[in-house]
């Protein structure tokens, strides 16, 4: 492993560093970077310590690193869930602009699990990617500023980061949702029920403020028994809209927030016989959806286009660009179909 001791923001911290840090010897520090279990646990511990205020990240490259400039020709994708077939589309977008350079990309699912989040982030920085395109699960995203400011690209998918300032590539969530809402609002619908995804997701919360935007702007009551989030899937949304249809004031309308809740909805409805008496609009594309009956009016956005401008970002800032972060938004285009489009009616 190849070492400096050099000054400056830019270097990474050292073995020695760490070991100074922790006021042990380096073969000490190198036992427990390595897992070797010789290292007594209260000084394993204080070199861990040194190790996390440090920030220090294996160098699992360091003696490759000289040929094509230092670059690894790699880069890490992070995906929300690998089972939303819309984050494969993010995938695909990336790729896209990836191959024709000869860049791999690395892609995992944190299953919207914040430790992933971090575990994976840092496993791609260790095996030296030149950039990182992310969605972001966790609470902050500061961990990441000490590698930006050594120069690793980064940009985010989807959500913005928190805790530091970088590329985003998004849509308008709440504009986006608030198109949806006054749709409904707009074929006569004051009682519009919002399912959401789980809430400590930026996109739900934004979903639901853009929902909350268009209630209030047409002097709609808001009947917060007809907001239900943190829905993790598709079961769950069919419950909750059952638990909605079969209660003595149920809504006339539905504005479900995630592509997964909308089947779940939509299933909720055909088992009712009300498919054609309560009104959805879902907020992303569903599969087949223009082949249901109704079809389902959507407020559909490009993810690989997403994926695209995301990689041609990371790519100009791998080339040098040094302009201020800045977010990309990505266009929406409220699709109608059809189940948006039913008027109120009794549903009794």
């Amino acid at each position: 492993m190849e070492e400096s001791d050099g000054p400056g923001p830019s270097r990474r911290p050292t073995l020695r560093q760490v070991a100074a840090h922790a006021g042990v010897g380096f073969k000490t520090v190198a036992r427990v970077v390595n897992g070797e279990g010789s290292v007594a646990p209260a000084t394993a511990a204080r070199v861990q310590a040194a190790l996390r205020e440090l920030n220090y990240v294996p160098d699992d490259f360091a003696g490759s690193l000289k040929k094509d400039g230092g670059r690894t020709r790699t880069i890490g994708l992070t995906i929300s869930n690998v089972a939303n077939p819309l984050a494969a589309q993010i995938h695909g977008g990336v790729e896209i602009v990836a191959m024709p350079r000869n860049v791999a990309t690395f892609a995992v699912s944190l299953n919207e699990q914040p430790s992933a989040e971090i575990e994976h982030t840092r496993a791609f920085l260790r095996r030296r990617v030149d950039g990182l395109i992310l969605t972001p699960v966790a609470d902050d995203q500061s961990y990441l500023q000490l590698a930006i400011d050594r120069g690793t690209a980064v940009v985010f998918v989807d959500r913005e980061p928190a805790g530091l300032r970088a590329d985003t590539v998004k849509v308008d969530d709440v504009s986006s949702a608030a198109t949806a809402v006054g749709h409904l609002a707009d074929f006569g619908h004051r009682r519009i029920a919002h399912l959401g995804d789980r809430v400590r997701i930026q996109t739900a919360r934004q979903r639901k403020e853009g929902y909350l935007s268009a209630m209030r702007s047409r002097d709609l009551p808001v009947d917060e028994r007809l907001v239900i989030l943190d829905i993790p899937d598709e079961l769950h949304a069919y419950a909750a809209a059952r638990r909605l249809l079969e209660s003595d004031d149920p809504p006339t309308a539905i504005h479900s927030a995630q592509n997964l809740i909308t089947v779940g909805v939509i299933r909720a409805l055909r088992d009712l016989g009300l498919s054609r008496k309560v009104a959805v609009v879902g907020f992303d594309d569903v599969a087949m959806g223009d082949l249901l009956d109704p079809p389902v009016t959507v407020i559909s956005h490009d993810l690989a286009r997403v994926g695209r401008v995301a990689a041609e970002r990371l790519f100009a800032r791998i080339d040098g660009d040094q302009s201020e972060p800045r977010t990309v938004f990505v266009p929406t285009e409220l699709v109608v179909r059809g189940s948006g489009e039913i008027r109120p009616q009794l549903v009794s």
